[in-house]
């Protein structure tokens, strides 16, 4: 027998071959495998612009169980749910600020923070330093 391909979204293994792997690859099961693998590394504020832009799921309103499960096109969260999620999203984190507060406050890091370039404090945590004043601000970073 030739080669097996095994596909880690589905855990599935078959014969690999050009038709095999084109009728996986074109599944349903697969593509619902790696959309749930996908959507597991979403951030709280998709999330909640997603729900927001759904209408509640009448059935899971109503028994709390819905036969689409996670493919239903309607929400499954409840006003608390949704509360939560807010509250997440509006909450700071206070990892952006205790690192930058750490590098500001201790004087053998104000060095190391002064040698950072621009690129490297965007990627750490979002934070932008102005180049002529040598001031630390918080901008947001859009992330394309």
């Amino acid at each position: 027998m030739g080669k097996t391909y095994f596909c880690d979204y589905c855990g599935r293994s078959f014969q690999d071959n050009l038709h095999n792997r084109k009728k996986h690859l074109q599944g349903v099961q697969h593509q619902r495998a790696k959309k749930f693998w996908f959507d597991s590394f979403r951030d709280n504020a998709t999330i909640l612009v997603e729900e927001l832009a759904k209408k509640p799921c009448r059935k899971f309103l109503q028994s709390g169980q819905c036969d689409f499960g996670a493919n239903c096109k309607f929400s499954h969260m409840t006003d608390e749910d949704i509360q939560k999620l807010r509250q997440k999203v509006e909450e700071p984190t206070g990892l952006i600020s205790s690192t930058l507060e750490y590098y500001i406050e201790n004087p053998s890091m104000k060095i190391q923070l002064s040698k950072m370039t621009d690129q490297t404090l965007t990627l750490m945590n979002g934070w932008q330093r102005e180049p002529k004043e040598k001031k630390i601000i918080c901008t947001p970073v859009t992330w394309k």
